[in-house]
């Protein structure tokens, strides 16, 4: 029998692709909140504001509530969630305990920055609870968890299930790298061949005999 703690039995995940897949649940959020946003008003507006808070509620918790523990981001990046009292997809009570805290933090950094102004603080003062927030899973080896992880008793896991984006792009990086080194190989390889004749080199002999005025074989150059 498995005697190790639970949270020693789930892989871990690197805190920049935990990241990753936090930012692309807010940019969806933020994006959709912005559709209905007032534009008179300068800034993020209480309406914009209640609406970013609506949209996250339903992203990062009855989604993930109905889909495994996982958010559209979560999903994009292989990652789930899960509650580390029976290592299953965590109860919506839990779930609005952890998004209370992250969402408040997701929405005052909205907030800050639309109003980051030259002269002005108060926009980057609204970074900070986020940031707070996130910065415990630097002091938790183990489990990792955020303070919002901490009141929820939940755990960031990798999983099979996923589109797996970050390896798809990596994919496409090497393939597109790879691609841009054949084709400068074969750029210079052209030229090379293309400026022969005029360097005056001889390794083909045949090729150039007839401009270089030879007559050793003066058959060949009746015709």
């Amino acid at each position: 029998m498995d005697t190790d703690p639970l949270y020693k039995r789930f892989p871990k995940v690197e805190i920049p692709r935990r990241g990753a897949a936090f930012v692309i649940d807010y940019w969806i959020v933020w994006l959709l909140s912005s559709l209905g946003a007032d534009r008179t008003v300068e800034g993020m507006s209480w309406g914009q504001s209640f609406w970013f808070l609506l949209l996250w509620v339903f992203l990062r918790v009855f989604l993930p509530g109905r889909n495994h523990g996982q958010s559209v981001g979560r999903w994009a990046l292989d990652i789930t969630l899960v509650g580390l009292r029976f290592g299953r997809t965590p109860l919506l009570l839990d779930l609005f305990k952890r998004e209370a805290v992250a969402g408040v933090g997701a929405v005052l950094v909205a907030i800050g920055l639309s109003h980051l102004n030259p002269g002005h603080g108060v926009g980057m003062l609204l970074l900070v609870p986020l940031a707070i927030d996130c910065s415990a899973v630097s002091s938790d080896p183990f489990r990792r968890q955020a303070f919002h992880d901490r009141i929820a008793n939940t755990m960031i896991v990798g999983t099979l299930r996923g589109f797996s984006l970050d390896i798809k792009l990596k994919r496409a990086y090497r393939k597109l790298r790879r691609a841009y080194q054949e084709f400068k190989q074969n750029r210079s390889s052209r030229s090379f061949e293309d400026t022969r004749q005029y360097r005056g080199d001889r390794d083909d002999f045949e090729d150039t005999r007839q401009y270089r005025g030879d007559r050793n074989e003066f058959d060949d150059l009746e015709d």
